[in-house]
């Protein structure tokens, strides 16, 4: 064979391994972007039901199915063991700043003390205690369900939406629940709350909070025979004492003892919502992993062939030294050690192009993708568990190479 001839043989030889190496790379990839995305989410999720200021959660099927919320959360806080239950009420509204046109934002109505009550440790630091919207109870407006007293027209905006629309507090901002300017209400603009991290978009991000009676009324969810649902709310958090918290059958029985209130809404534990979420991020991983296989398959599939091509190319060598004794057993050893090695760096560039790819999204990403991307969990055993399947499936990759080696004969191969 010419130099030339070899040169481009060991050119062609180099570039299948490259190509092997990425194959396997690439297939590494996607479940390390999938499950540590994935993975970070639903841990994310986990850890703010876990770490949430309340404890059970009332809600209703339907379009804010609540109803009667004042008096029902005035129902649940006469059960022993609850210290607050916080009615929230959450519908886009449109906002308008000076001259300006309508700005869509979500309204949640709260009942002010309540609502500072039921706020976990994370989302305490995020608003001002006491809450600056009035009366803490809201029953001043409210009026025993006849909300004819006074309302305060107070209102919170979110830190970004004070940066975006330049309204701050002492000035006015206008609220109207469509986008008719001569619907609109002049509230007047008490505080700012920050943002917790979460998987809310810009819209969501653009958040106000006003008292529940005001809410209801502005949107027609107050009172009246017309109104779809008098006194709506979409859910009420019930936070009880620490005691009842960390005791799981005394937790039950407040449960219960709400559910009999309210035989026809749905009264959850965020603790058993906490294990649900749980169990579908493993089943969530699973699939990850099944979607993952099809491509693993193609790159071990390139790494058997490119193993076989090798083979072929060195049958006179393999004949040379199993002719010299060379037991079968070692030939296969080898093999099986280039397979692993290949796959060994075929996975490590996996690993690394899954964090870089992830890295990307969150620096690059729409703003949905960055918060996924930024809430990542790199897990050290699962990457190992993945990299470690790798390497044994490349075993099995071997197999074929080895078998084409040990087939050859020896005679043949000196020829």
């Amino acid at each position: 064979m010419s130099a030339w001839a070899r040169g481009r043989a060991l050119r062609h030889s180099r570039l299948q391994v490259v190509l092997a190496i990425a194959a396997i790379g690439a297939a590494v990839a996607l479940p390390v972007v999938l499950v540590s995305v994935g993975g970070g989410v639903s841990q994310h999720e986990i850890s703010e039901l876990e770490n949430a200021g309340y404890q059970i959660s009332v809600s209703a099927s339907g379009l804010h199915g609540i109803a009667n919320a004042h008096r029902l959360a005035g129902r649940i806080d006469a059960i022993a063991s609850v210290t607050a239950a916080s009615p929230v009420l959450s519908i886009a509204v449109d906002a308008f700043v000076g001259t300006g046109g309508a700005t869509p934002v979500l309204a949640e109505g709260v009942v002010p003390g309540a609502f500072s009550a039921t706020l976990g440790p994370a989302e305490s630091g995020l608003f001002p205690d006491p809450l600056p919207l009035g009366d803490p109870t809201d029953l001043v407006h409210y009026a025993n369900g006849t909300y004819t007293g006074p309302a305060t027209y107070d209102v919170m905006v979110s830190t970004p939406y004070e940066i975006a629309a330049g309204v701050h507090p002492g000035e006015q901002l206008d609220l109207a629940a469509t986008a008719n300017r001569s619907d609109a209400v002049a509230y007047n603009v008490t505080g700012t709350f920050g943002v917790p991290p979460s998987l809310l978009g810009p819209t969501g991000a653009f958040a106000i909070l006003v008292p529940l009676s005001d809410l209801q009324g502005m949107t027609g969810y107050a009172a009246g025979a017309s109104t779809p649902v008098p006194d709506a709310a979409d859910t009420i958090e019930v936070a009880v004492t620490g005691a009842v918290a960390t005791d799981p059958a005394a937790l039950n029985q407040v449960e219960a003892e709400i559910q009999s209130l309210v035989p026809y809404y749905g009264v959850s534990e965020l603790s058993q919502e906490a294990q649900q979420l749980e169990a579908a991020s493993g089943v969530l991983t699973g699939f990850y992993l099944a979607l993952s296989s099809v491509g693993v398959a193609v790159g071990l599939m390139f790494l058997a062939l490119v193993q076989l091509r090798r083979v072929e190319a060195e049958r006179r060598s393999i004949g040379i030294r199993r002719a010299l004794g060379l037991s079968g057993r070692s030939i296969a050893g080898g093999i099986v050690a280039d397979g692993l090695g290949l796959a060994a760096l075929g996975a490590i560039v996996g690993v690394v192009a899954g964090w870089a790819i992830v890295a990307a999204l969150a620096a690059w990403g729409t703003s949905t993708v960055q918060e996924a991307a930024t809430l990542a969990i790199f897990s050290p055993a699962l990457l190992g568990a993945i990299v470690a399947g790798i390497l044994g499936l490349s075993v099995l990759a071997s197999a074929v190479a080895t078998r084409a080696a040990l087939r050859i004969e020896i005679p043949e191969a000196l020829r």
